[in-house]
């Protein structure tokens, strides 16, 4: 039994450097150019499967399963801007620890996609309004969730996208467990430099976007791999 908690750990720690590695490698060679009425900006975009391999993508506006009722994005690959990338490949590391792995709705935006959203729900408590912008259309914000090492779900407040109070960061008529989930999530990704959104419990935006332009790079003009194993299932 000792031995195999020595090789587990040994393993762990290997994993844990390696993917430091490969998301630190992501950030010097992907690059993307910002909107064409943007500030010029160094804002590296990197693809979270290059940066975290064993990262579960659910990327629902890839697929007809979100609240416009269409695909929206031409592909399901996932970016961040690269130092949101790369604390969000710590909360990975985190979170094994305890026995879960992230999953993950959505990252950067492009700002044409913000003002489609914006014409199909002009809400300021779930969409930004394009005229200011997303933290998404900055590559600084994601919506993730928890899975077991496994990959299964873990029971959280409600579906993504979910337009009610229930969805709401600090709503607590929920069951204990759930309660539970959403705080092992938040923690992890606080002590990691990212902040809750209070009417998404989902949605967490990553310290400093305040100096970020705004992004238009359409997703399948971003350098980068094809989607992977990890790829969004339509109608999942």
């Amino acid at each position: 039994m000792k031995q195999g908690v020595s090789y587990g750990a040994r393993r762990f720690r290997a994993y844990t450097i390696a993917a430091v590695f490969l998301c630190l490698a992501g950030v010097a060679g992907l690059g993307a150019s910002s909107a064409p009425d943007a500030p010029s900006s160094a804002t590296r975009l990197v693809e979270l499967t290059r940066c975290i391999p064993d990262i579960v993508l659910d990327i629902r506006y890839a697929t007809p399963n979100n609240f416009t009722g269409k695909a929206v994005y031409p592909d399901s690959r996932c970016f961040l801007a690269g130092e949101a990338a790369s604390a969000l490949c710590k909360v990975q590391a985190d979170l094994k620890k305890k026995g879960y792995r992230l999953k993950v709705f959505d990252g950067y935006r492009p700002l044409s996609i913000q003002r489609l959203f914006w014409e199909i729900l002009p809400d300021p408590r779930f969409v930004a309004d394009p005229r200011e912008g997303s933290k998404h259309n900055r590559g600084y914000a994601v919506d993730v969730s928890l899975v077991t090492l496994e990959g299964t779900d873990v029971s959280m407040p409600t579906e993504y996208d979910d337009f009610t109070e229930r969805a709401r960061s600090d709503y607590r008529k929920l069951p204990k467990e759930v309660i539970q989930h959403r705080a092992a999530l938040r923690r992890a990704m606080e002590k990691r430099g990212f902040k809750r959104f209070d009417t998404e419990w989902w949605h967490f935006d990553y310290r400093g976007w305040e100096d970020q332009p705004l992004l238009d790079v359409p997703l399948d003009k971003i350098p980068g791999s094809s989607p992977g194993p990890n790829a969004t299932e339509p109608g999942k």
